[in-house]
């Protein structure tokens, strides 16, 4: 055990290493108005990072998804080969429309486990309520209402419903749940995009975010999964089957029971890190920001070991030549 404990130590620092190049890289695109540069430049950054990184990694969540002609599918192999087996889910940019059109709360994402600590999940909708650390078990359901959600979060707090602030991206499908909430007497903050910025928020004081709700991708579930399991929050999950064609990727992935209600410790177990650097301005974190010949970075890591969240902020010197 204590050799894991070192490996998952010294890994950290290179998590946050590679979020902080695929940042860099899509960052320089923010505004442009080009979703596509912003995408590969995150992509082409974050691969040539792992090149180097001291793992034997394995891609379980990935924006080549199952496709095996994608770069960054699920299977591929990543790093030197010379280090510990492990997990990886990634996402080289969360916020590709964000970062083209400069808006806010574009992140690039990266988790590692042990080896098997990700549940494969195809690239399918889910609908996940999450909440940040210290509150018990039971204190939010799924299957509830989001008004008895509500009611008892803000009891377990020893606040008021209308104190609260729920996030929700801003789609057509949340018409209804918007209007629950409303109805409810708690505060809405919505998102144009970037479900899992707006998940993790709840784990950060002074984000302003109570909890999370909503359906989004399944993928970016199990991102953050690993993000409130390092962190200590909570989080319910249940993949959406919408067509024939979503049932058949479900099964291709070894999951055959379509209504199971997963807790987020059953989306990614074991010994986690999760690293995550802003690309633009957001609730979460700073973006990058450009200066003459040097940028400046900010980064989060946590790890389920100890529960520590660290922020760090980096300035990188375009100069240096090592």
């Amino acid at each position: 055990m204590t050799t894991v404990y070192a490996v998952e130590r010294n890994l950290t620092l290179e998590a946050v290493r590679v979020t902080e190049a695929a940042a860099l890289a899509a960052a320089a695109h923010m505004g442009m108005g080009d979703e596509r540069a912003a995408d590969q430049g995150a992509l082409s950054a974050i691969q040539e990072t792992l090149k180097s990184l001291n793992i034997d990694g394995t891609v379980r969540i990935g924006p080549g998804g199952d496709d095996t002609a994608l770069p960054l599918h699920v299977g591929e192999k990543l790093g030197t080969g010379r280090g510990p087996a492990v997990d990886v889910a990634l996402m080289p940019l969360e916020g590709t429309s964000i970062t083209a059109r400069g808006g806010s709360d574009a992140l690039s994402l990266f988790a590692l486990a042990e080896d098997g600590g990700f549940l494969h999940v195809p690239d399918i909708y889910m609908d996940k309520i999450a909440v940040g650390r210290g509150l018990p078990a039971g204190t939010i359901d799924l299957d509830d209402e989001p008004g008895a959600n509500l009611r008892r979060l803000a009891e377990t707090k020893n606040v008021d419903v209308d104190e609260l602030v729920v996030c929700i991206l801003d789609r057509p499908r949340h018409g209804k749940l918007i209007g629950q909430v409303r109805e409810s007497g708690a505060r809405i903050m919505l998102i144009s995009d970037g479900d899992v910025s707006g998940a993790v928020a709840t784990l950060l004081p002074g984000s302003g975010v109570d909890v999370y709700m909503g359906i989004g991708g399944a993928r970016q579930g199990v991102l953050t999964a690993a993000a409130l399991v390092s962190g200590g929050g909570c989080m319910q999950a249940r993949l959406v089957v919408r067509s024939e064609e979503d049932r058949r990727k479900l099964h291709a992935c070894g999951i055959f029971d379509a209504d199971r209600k997963y807790g987020a410790s059953e989306m990614a177990w074991g010994e986690i890190t999760f690293a995550a650097t802003g690309v633009t301005r957001g609730t979460m974190l700073s973006g990058v920001r450009f200066l003459h010949g040097h940028a400046v970075t900010h980064s989060l890591v946590m790890r389920s070991t100890t529960g520590t969240l660290r922020y760090v902020e980096a300035h990188h010197n375009f100069g240096h030549q090592g």
